[in-house]
């Protein structure tokens, strides 16, 4: 099996990048943007900017499965004049553009690595799979937005789509909240969450590498919509009781009331 990892630098991208090398489960192209990036001397480079008007036709060629990774990722304060515009034109056109072209070089697979946001921001219940749509917030919207466009293409096409849809990926590297909150703890600033009872459900990166790996050669794969999850779902208290856990500190948990 051949395959093509793009965003092959990222925080997921790397992992998966060195799991699927190490233990020789395909030949390897990858997708970064910057030239600078490494990788072994057996994986085949193509620094690349990904978008609505890109030519794939040097890196596409022999390639049977693609994990589709880059993307512009969740962003808090986003100062972009139009967020919505932007993620549509990275996360949604640019991915078309790969998967139409990828159809066409006859690639067999592609594994889209969407996000929960497509299920929406909160529940009374846990997301499923099959639940109808609710993306709040451009992030969101434009993952859904693409999912729907790989499906037509694959409706026309034949070549199979996965999507997955992570909750927060939690490991070494983890940037934006996750990170934010882990600096709390190690600092041992008292949080005032000890009072909360919410259920968030996370999945660690190995773990995610599991379900993406999975994706690129089950058979029964193809066409489905899968959301990752480690299997436990925890509460805020309960997260951070674990990240002091890791770090070897005291959680510094306070009562206050849930509403405030």
């Amino acid at each position: 099996m051949r395959c093509l990892i793009t965003g092959a630098a990222g925080f997921v991208g790397g992992p998966l990048v060195e799991r699927l090398h190490g233990e020789r489960i395909c030949e390897l192209a990858v997708t970064t943007r910057s030239a600078a990036a490494s990788f072994p001397t057996s994986v085949r480079h193509f620094p690349a900017e990904i978008s609505s008007e890109t030519d794939w036709t040097a890196v596409l060629k022999g390639i049977d499965v693609i994990v589709h990774l880059a993307a512009r990722v969740h962003i808090m304060n986003d100062r972009a004049a139009d967020p919505l515009a932007e993620f549509r034109r990275i996360n949604t056109a640019a991915t078309l553009n790969l998967a139409a072209q990828a159809a066409r070089a006859g690639v067999k697979r592609v594994v889209f690595i969407s996000s929960i946001k497509v299920n929406g921001e909160e529940n009374d219940r846990p997301f499923r799979h099959d639940d109808t749509p609710m993306p709040i917030d451009p992030y969101g919207i434009s993952k859904l937005e693409t999912e729907i466009g790989l499906h037509e293409i694959a409706a026309r096409t034949g070549m199979e789509v996965v999507v997955i849809r992570p909750p927060l990926v939690y490991g070494p590297g983890a940037r934006g909240n996750f990170a934010l909150l882990v600096g709390l703890v190690r600092k041992k600033i008292p949080l005032p969450f000890a009072s909360l009872k919410n259920r968030r459900t996370l999945v660690a990166l190995p773990n995610l590498v599991d379900l993406i790996i999975a994706g690129m050669k089950h058979p029964g794969a193809a066409g489905q919509t899968f959301l990752a999850g480690d299997g436990e779902d925890l509460s805020t208290p309960g997260l951070i009781e674990g990240i002091a856990a890791g770090l070897g500190v005291k959680p510094m948990l306070l009562p206050f009331p849930p509403a405030l």
